[in-house]
């Protein structure tokens, strides 16, 4: 068995600290790993291999930060250029495989999903297996307790097992995210679950199903694999190719389809965690039922999620609310609207706003920066080069800049110049030179940027070597370095 993890969407719901270019699968939410890299370490156990992963391109170097700060391993990576949902990035997994000659079982998990109970995933699993081996397509459903309308429902026939092992089911209806008064009537029948996105399937029968039930998707990423780059343990799926490919789940191009859609049942604490008011439900809570990270004084307030990131937050006289800080946008709301919150991001996306994209600090293969303050003509930035990186060899069109170290010991080239700075010294990069910042220390270097110039865009850049391999990339995408 291999699991096959999805690592893609922004986390709308949970802005604003998910954001597009790291959302919620890569921050610590629930513990002190991250969704992510508790996904990984759940299936540390005897007969699983290493995962295959799928994300878009956008995040393979926070993958690869995160898989080394736990020494998780992997099989390969596929890079999506951009999402297509899950049936396509299913698809490129498990065509991967086939065409290395390989045809295991298939564990799709999401990469962002709380499971509190493991032996209850490891049973439920199990009995998956079974049904699996024998050629059928599972769906782990969990037993519906509430009437959730951000979640989908599956409908099971309790009665007719089809030859099927006992205690699972044939599913005879799907349901998209009801309203609530349908999703109380789903919960009171007792024949309903909740969808959890999680499916064990043989690799040639999902392909089999998928080239039945929806041919285009089959073809457009048969074709893209075969154009793709492959590069160590990456897959670099073709853009021009992928484009072409039908944007569609795994429910809608096969499951809700196919004759081979069952469930097993699974009791394990399961959550996506995909809004705020769900992040308050598997958080513990103080003696008034509040949520509190980070530098937060709540009086006189209840059932709360207060989530600080830096600066003071004191809350009064609040009930089910929910308050989130970061250093660039606040968000307040009532719980029972928290499901909502992707709207105002796609308002903020109509205005082009920057704060649904990045955070403030952007993390980069080489460390991170962040933006301290800017104005009309200036810029001012605090970087940090990780023990042994560089930056790309690269040139600006239209700024110049002064770079001051902070902390430990820079390598800088301008032009035909290489030289050393240590903590306190300073140097100008002028316009249009050649230019790399590399840290040949021990220890992190940081220093603060000061960029002037008649344009300050991070797309006035112009990659002439680079050690991660970005300097192919388009030039018109936002980046940095």
């Amino acid at each position: 068995m291999i699991p096959v993890i999805l690592s893609g969407g922004s986390g709308s719901r949970l802005w604003p600290l998910s954001r597009k270019l790291f959302p919620k699968q890569f921050l610590a939410l629930t513990s002190e790993q991250t969704l992510f890299q508790q996904t990984i370490e759940r299936l540390a156990f005897e007969g699983m291999q290493p995962p295959l992963l799928v994300c878009n391109q956008e995040h393979r170097f926070i993958v690869k930060e995160q898989l080394a700060a736990r020494k998780l391993s992997i099989q390969s990576l596929i890079l999506e250029p951009f999402g297509r949902n899950t049936a396509p990035a299913i698809a490129l997994a498990a065509m991967k495989l086939v065409d290395d000659g390989r045809d295991e079982l298939l564990l799709v998990l999401p990469a962002d999903h709380v499971i509190k109970d493991q032996k209850a995933f490891q049973r439920s699993l199990a009995l998956a297996t079974n049904a699996a081996e024998n050629g059928e397509m599972v769906l782990f459903g969990i037993p519906a307790t509430s009437p959730e309308t951000g979640y989908g429902y599956i409908k099971c026939d309790l009665t007719e097992r089809n030859g099927l092992p006992e205690g699972i089911s044939r599913v005879t209806r799907f349901v998209e995210k009801p309203d609530e008064v349908s999703a109380q009537q789903y919960v009171d029948s007792g024949d309903y679950y909740w969808n959890s996105g999680m499916f064990l399937f043989r690799a040639s029968v999902f392909l089999e199903e998928l080239k039945k039930h929806d041919p285009d998707i089959y073809d457009t990423c048969k074709l893209a694999l075969e154009r793709s780059v492959h590069t160590g343990d990456e897959v670099q799926i073709d853009p021009a190719t992928f484009a072409c490919c039908p944007d569609n789940s795994i429910d809608y191009a096969v499951m809700e389809k196919t004759e081979l859609a069952c469930v097993v049942p699974m009791s394990a604490e399961w959550s996506d965690v995909g809004s705020w008011s769900s992040i308050w439900e598997v958080l513990e809570k103080d003696e008034n039922g509040n949520v509190i990270r980070g530098d937060v004084i709540a009086e006189d307030s209840r059932n709360c999620l207060v989530h600080g990131n830096g600066k003071l937050v004191t809350v009064l006289g609040l009930d089910d609310i929910v308050v989130v800080e970061t250093k660039d946008a606040m968000m307040v709301a009532h719980k029972d609207k928290v499901q909502d919150v992707k709207k105002l991001v796609s308002r903020l996306d109509d205005k082009n706003r920057t704060e649904t994209r990045n955070h403030c600090a952007v993390y980069r293969p080489w460390g991170w920066y962040d933006s301290v303050d800017m104005g009309g003509r200036f810029q001012v930035k605090r970087i940090c080069v990780n023990p042994g990186a560089a930056l790309s060899l690269q040139m600006h069109h239209h700024r110049a800049e002064h770079w001051i170290v902070v902390s430990g010991t820079a390598q800088v080239t301008c032009n035909d110049k290489t030289f050393l700075l240590t903590e306190n010294q300073s140097t100008y990069i002028p316009v249009t030179s050649v230019h790399r910042l590399a840290n040949p220390g021990k220890i992190p270097l940081e220093i603060i940027e000061v960029q002037s110039g008649s344009y300050l865009g991070e797309d006035d850049i112009e990659r002439l070597e680079d050690v991660y391999g970005r300097a192919h990339e388009d030039k018109a995408k936002q980046s940095v370095r």
